[in-house]
């Protein structure tokens, strides 16, 4: 156990302990929740859990605060304890606990910092899922990154994770897919009045591309196909080009990869619409009305029901959706993360509402909206597009920045937040650079490591640390630091929040510069300096783990 749970034990042991004397039956599922001081001359740890409980125990909060740190205050993992306040109970730790978490975290290793919260629970994170009508833009970018760190994130918690990419192959948005590349194709020969542009047609270099790829394979063979069949194949040719030579490779180089793509199309091939349909009517939410069927989304607070099958029989694009959440919970996962862009706010309440009337919990699904995000360079906008019309794509970000900075940036703030990603900022070799920051430390590391190898010494074991060199500010500042990691760990995967992640990072590689420039590390007394390499080996492995999660590299040398 950590030095944390160790002092969560503690103190359960102790309230179950008074609990008997006012006999009391203390649940055994009740939770020591701990929380960290604002203020650090407040203690290093502090819980209420006196005043969650005394009205039940017949005590006031105070009284059991006190009987609890009288139980609890020898422990040789406590320096010193006392009450705030209506009962709050604050600890200061003894110095014993800075050598467990540098064993701990050296014992782990790649494993430091994962819990079990999700105790293999199978979860599903679907992100990006954009049509397959053009290349990412920098909006994607943006899902993409949040949707995989979290992946990542639930991962390291102890979840059964799938990341799964929805194609939107089926619609009205394939066909004109279809038929913009046709214009081009049919262009390419001469014969552009056979098969004019469509005014709404998709723009963009990339639809030449495609149009070409399509003559190097089929020639002119395709000028003599009939036009609804024609349709057809221009639309399935370049929605799987677009897929999988664009979008699946602008996904690779930036680092991301799925579990599954599930195609909308195959929905229809296997006859799941309409017997999802058919469950909401059975359960008395679908009914008939003017030729087609609708969703009875009035009960759950719309303030209209929303069409399922139209007159002519076509089903509607949330009547896919709906089908598609029921394959969700059939394939066993019970939590399921969409991860969409704000545009989709208002589609967020109608699913909620089709996971009720299929029969599943509130909490089966999570929307995570993702907000704009508004290009700089140096605090000024900037239009960047090369190719794609009015598109920024996610290629050029990642070809400007480097994949690092791109996945950082992106989740610099709450995925609900507005993000200005300054293309300048993200190239520049200094501390301003939230990236260049986090993986300086690492290198700065690395560099003290080759300099410790040179002069012909090893790592220390951690016997021989010595508690009393690590009792500087700057020292228990970097060891507070690296013990957080587990609890960020699991708060980010409790609220799917990959920002938290990035927050940490930076406080950690901020005390660890704070220590570097505080603390000489090699040439100072031999327990000085096994001490400090100790602490500084934590600091790096904590340090890797995270930036692993983050997607971004750890650099020997900067």
């Amino acid at each position: 156990m950590t030095f944390t749970q160790n002092l969560q034990a503690l103190i359960k042991k102790a309230l179950r302990q008074v609990a008997n004397e006012f006999n009391f039956a203390l649940p055994e599922d009740v939770q020591v929740k701990l929380e960290r001081p604002r203020d650090p001359n407040h203690g290093d740890w502090a819980t209420n859990i006196a005043m969650q409980l005394a009205k039940k125990m017949g005590t006031s909060p105070r009284e059991l605060a006190e009987k609890i740190i009288e139980l609890v205050k020898n422990d040789e993992l406590i320096k010193s304890a006392s009450v705030a306040g209506p009962g709050f109970m604050n600890f200061f730790l003894s110095s014993s606990w800075i050598k467990e978490t540098i064993s701990t975290v050296l014992t782990k290793r790649n494993d430091w910092g994962k819990c079990n919260i999700g105790n293999g629970k199978k979860v599903q994170v679907e992100f990006v899922s954009a049509n397959p009508t053009g290349p990412l833009h920098m909006g994607h970018g943006r899902g993409a990154a949040v949707g995989d760190i979290t992946a990542n994130i639930l991962a390291f918690a102890g979840y059964d994770v799938c990341r799964e990419y929805y194609i939107n192959d089926a619609g009205l948005q394939m066909e004109l897919l279809g038929r913009s590349v046709r214009a081009k194709y049919f262009a390419h020969f001469g014969k552009a009045d056979l098969a004019p542009l469509p005014e709404d047609g998709y723009q963009g270099d990339y639809i030449v591309e495609v149009a070409n790829v399509l003559v190097d394979k089929y020639n002119d063979s395709l000028l003599t196909v009939e036009e609804e069949e024609s349709i057809k194949i221009f639309s399935q040719e370049a929605g799987y080009y677009i897929l999988n030579s664009l979008i699946k490779k602008d996904l690779e180089d930036f680092g991301v990869h799925f579990d599954v793509y599930y195609s909308e199309k195959s929905l229809y091939e296997n006859n799941l619409v309409y017997p999802a349909v058919e469950i909401l009517r059975q359960r008395g939410f679908a009914y008939e009305q003017d030729g087609a069927t609708w969703f009875r989304s009035t009960e759950f607070g719309d303030d209209k029901d929303r069409v399922l099958i139209r007159a002519n029989g076509v089903p509607t694009y949330f009547t896919s959706d709906i089908a598609y959440l029921k394959t969700k919970y059939d394939r066993g996962f019970e939590r399921n993360i969409y991860v969409w862009g704000a545009d989709h706010h208002g589609y967020v309440p109608r699913i909620r509402s089709a996971n009720k009337a299929l029969g599943f919990a509130d909490d089966g699904i999570e929307v995570l909206l993702i907000q704009m995000v508004n290009l700089v360079r140096d605090g000024v906008p900037v239009q960047m597009s090369k190719r794609a019309g009015t598109i920024v794509t996610l290629k050029e970000i990642v070809e400007e920045v480097g994949r690092d900075a791109a996945r950082l940036f992106f989740v610099l703030r709450r995925c609900d937040s507005t993000v200005d990603f300054d293309l300048e900022l993200a190239k520049k070799a200094s501390s301003e650079n939230p990236v260049y920051y986090i993986q300086y430390a690492h290198a700065r590391i690395s560099s003290i490591k080759r300099e410790l190898q040179a002069r012909g010494m090893s790592m220390p074991e951690i016997t021989d640390i010595d508690i009393a060199t690590l009792e500087d500010e700057t020292s228990i500042a970097l060891a507070k630091a690296i013990s957080r990691f587990p609890e960020e760990i699991a708060l980010a995967a409790r609220e799917a929040a990959p920002h938290k992640i990035v927050y940490y990072a930076t406080s950690l590689a901020e005390a660890f510069h704070a220590f570097y420039n505080s603390c000489k590390i090699i040439g100072s007394p031999d327990n000085v300096t096994k001490s400090r390499l100790l602490l500084m080996e934590a600091t790096q492995i904590t340090l890797r783990n995270a930036m692993s999660i983050l997607g971004i590299s750890a650099p020997e040398r900067m």
